[in-house]
């Protein structure tokens, strides 16, 4: 077994031992408050006292993780308080305070893990997605191509352009021989140099480039790109991207750590958002609480000579509201939004969208519909638009292509099936429609069944190409009937989204791997001033990083495999679930169901007063514990109604968090 499926191996048992404690632990909180609540009841008598299985399943563990923090880091926080709190209680015969304690501070942990413990499943799914296999070409596949190299340069230094041509294509032949057998072997396998077939439909296992065959290549989960790209020998291909059409043979030149792929799964791992403000604050004043609990603790007994006193100090100053008072508004917060349509793995990114300043879109599939749109149909001939896009839609019954699709769907009816189907990956379709026969492609693909296009057409499509559209031609029996022009729509409410994201003084920026032409189009449309095309993956990763440096909280909106690093460190991530890749969804901290972007303002409001209804989470669980602790010195507060006190204050915060499940902006 190899250094690879070990590891992969390790990390399966790994995400099981994780489960099955995150399970455990659900048991024994829920087992424990049965038992104290039957023990504050006396429901059924037992034999024992229950409060002693909170103290068992939820007090020991809290103690040992304290003592380890203490022992090993010199870790003095709220652990270690409560920690005291429970032994002294136990010490002084308090076992329903202690049992209670308990109890409410694994559960209040529990919520904190549950909203967490997804944060980083998204670099393990990358891993799981990675091509698996590939299909080696045997022969003397390397050789002949190095031997091609050798003797086209040799023919460089001694012959015209022409004799280039002629020799490439001799390469071209002598790469082909021996190409007969196909063997699948593992993807990791592969080396620079492989011959790799790659069959309609398969997913390419790694970067090279193509020898032979035409096709189309979805490459929308890596560059973003909202159509399908045509490749022919000497384009390049990468791994990840999946082929729609053709089979064709290609040359691997970036294999196993090298591929576009494993070159993601790097990018991911590396970008990390980091902890969030609020949790380092309240560590720190954890730590304080748990020295000033101590220290008047100590105090009481030297004053009063009375250790029932300093127990019950210790008892109220147990900072259970204290430690509920961002996990229970996170948790509400994220009920609100669920009700919305947006999944949130993890807490802290409401958190970070509170303060976030700038929002950074990707553009397909996020501005964007996804999906080619027809947006025109054109008829130049004496068939009528219908009748053009009728004809168009029968020819491409049989075809997969996304265009295809689109025009047929466009279309409103079933097409008639042709009588006969012909596809030339990368070009078009001939077809007989009605004893007509109908041919559907571009320019090129006019060009080489000599159809002339009338001159004014040309001008038109170089028009919309500008536009960031696709022009689909149509000829009938030899002659140019009408063309078709297709493009990835705007979504309706992303203009409205824009313009209140402005009153809400954020600045939203556009990233997009598309061309300029494309991304100019569709920011003008939406009302984005500020705009990047042509990105790459790192690109992305660099400008959200760069902000940051500088102080800035960035959000990330994106839907494909290349925004999956951007959206892992940006401040907070958000996939559109609807369409988006699995890889782009596991990676962000949030993830839109209904790929339905005009609620984005309502989920920003929702951060805000989330973090509002923390802060006075927090200064109200201070002032009570500070009240308690001066009641509790003056004898006023037993152990036990110190428990009591201290509970009432942690239900006012789940209660005032509550609230969060119904708020709406005003």
């Amino acid at each position: 077994m190899n250094s690879a499926k070990i590891r992969q191996t390790f990390r399966e048992k790994a995400e099981q031992y994780e489960k099955y404690e995150s399970s455990v632990n659900i048991f024994l909180v829920a087992v424990s408050a049965v038992f104290l609540l039957n023990d504050f009841l006396t429901v059924v008598p037992l034999p024992f006292n229950g409060s002693w299985i909170a103290v068992i399943f939820c007090g020991i563990p809290i103690i040992v993780r304290a003592a380890a923090g203490l022992i090993t880091e010199f870790d003095i926080r709220s652990g270690v308080l409560v920690s005291v709190a429970l032994i002294a209680s136990v010490f002084i015969g308090e076992i329903f305070a202690a049992g209670e304690i308990a109890c409410i501070m694994a559960a209040g942990e529990l919520l904190e893990n549950l909203t967490v413990s997804k944060a980083h499943e998204g670099i393990e799914k990358i891993i799981r997605l990675t091509p698996q296999k590939a299909r080696l070409v045997s022969g003397n596949t390397r050789e002949n191509d190095n031997n091609g190299k050798n003797s086209n340069n040799d023919k460089n230094d001694n012959n015209d352009k022409n004799d280039k041509n002629d020799n490439n294509d001799k390469n071209n032949k002598n790469d082909s021989i021996g190409c007969e057998t196909e063997t699948i072997i593992p993807a990791e396998d592969v080396k620079a140099g492989d011959c790799l077939r790659v069959l309609p439909g398969e997913m390419i296992p790694v970067d090279g480039m193509i020898l032979r065959g035409e096709t189309t290549v979805d490459q929308s989960v890596l560059t973003g790109e909202s159509l399908p790209a045509d490749k022919t020998p000497g384009d390049h291909v990468f791994s990840g991207t999946v082929n729609l059409f053709g089979t064709f043979e290609m040359k691997a030149e970036k294999a196993g750590k090298d591929s576009t792929v494993q070159r993601m799964i790097r990018l991911v791992r590396s970008a990390d958002a980091g902890r969030s403000d609020t949790v380092r604050l309240a560590d720190r004043w954890a730590s304080w609480l748990v020295i000033a609990s101590f220290s008047f603790a100590v105090l009481t007994v030297l004053v009063t000579r009375d250790i029932t006193r300093a127990v019950a100090v210790l008892v109220v100053f147990c900072p259970c509201s204290f430690i509920l008072s961002a996990p229970t508004a996170v948790m509400a917060a994220i009920g609100n939004a669920s009700g919305r349509g947006y999944l949130i793995s993890d807490g802290g990114a409401l958190e970070r969208l509170s303060s976030v300043r700038t929002v950074v879109f990707d553009k397909t599939g996020t501005l964007t519909c996804g999906v080619p749109e027809v947006i025109l149909v054109r008829s130049v001939s004496e068939y009528s638009p219908d009748e053009v896009h009728e004809l168009a839609s029968s020819a491409e019954k049989f075809s997969e292509h996304p265009f295809a699709k689109a025009i047929i769907r466009s279309s409103g009816k079933t097409p008639s099936s042709p009588e006969s189907f012909s596809m030339i990956p990368g070009k078009g379709i001939i077809a007989s429609v009605s004893g007509k026969t109908v041919c559907v492609g571009n320019d090129s693909f006019m060009a080489e069944n000599n159809i002339p296009v009338r001159e004014d057409i040309p001008a038109e499509a170089s028009f919309r190409f500008s536009e960031a559209c696709t022009v689909i031609h149509i000829a009938v029996d030899g002659i140019h009937a009408g063309f078709l022009v297709l493009s990835d729509t705007l979504r309706d409410d992303c203009p409205s989204v824009i313009r209140r994201l402005r009153k809400l003084s954020i600045r939203p920026v556009m990233m997009t791997g598309d061309r300029q032409e494309a991304a100019d189009i569709i920011s003008g449309q939406a009302g984005i001033s500020d705009v990047f095309a042509g990105c790459l993956p790192e690109d992305k990763l660099n400008y959200i990083a760069g902000l940051q440096r500088s102080g800035e909280k960035v959000c990330m909106i994106g839907d494909g495999i290349n925004d999956a690093p951007a959206l892992r460190r940006a401040d907070a991530g958000i996939a559109m679930g609807g369409i988006g890749s699995d890889i782009a969804i596991e990676n962000a901290d949030i993830v839109l169901t209904n790929d339905n972007i005009s609620g984005f303002p309502h989920l920003i409001g929702l951060s805000k007063r989330m973090m509002k209804t923390i802060r006075f989470n927090i200064v109200f669980s201070l002032i009570l514990n500070i009240a308690a602790v001066i009641l509790a010195a003056s004898g006023l507060l037993t152990p036990v109604a110190g428990a009591l006190v201290h509970n009432a204050g942690s239900l006012f915060v789940i209660l005032n968090s509550a609230l969060l499940l119904t708020w709406k902006p005003e």
